[in-house]
């Protein structure tokens, strides 16, 4: 069974890997490079469910894909003008 994600509890950072389905090494890379905000309470890292929820919003995912796309123009532009 597979549990909600609710916005206003706080999980762990192994309950958020099992929802994302990612390895602990990306779950740790993800915490350390901001791509999901954790805090840390007593030493250990916690998340807010509204933190899980932003990451899997498929506006997020269209908002990456126009920044991505924006660089690769970019990109683009500047190997032409070499």
């Amino acid at each position: 069974m597979i549990e909600e994600i609710k916005s206003s509890k706080v999980y762990t950072p192994k309950e958020t890997r099992d929802f994302l389905k990612v390895s602990d090494s990306t779950m740790k890379r993800m915490i350390k490079n901001g791509i999901i905000r954790a805090y840390k309470v007593s030493g250990q890292h916690r998340i807010w469910g509204a933190e899980i929820l932003k990451l899997l919003s498929p506006e997020l995912g269209s908002g990456i894909y126009k920044v991505y796309r924006n660089i690769r123009e970019k990109t683009k532009e500047t190997i032409k003008k070499w």
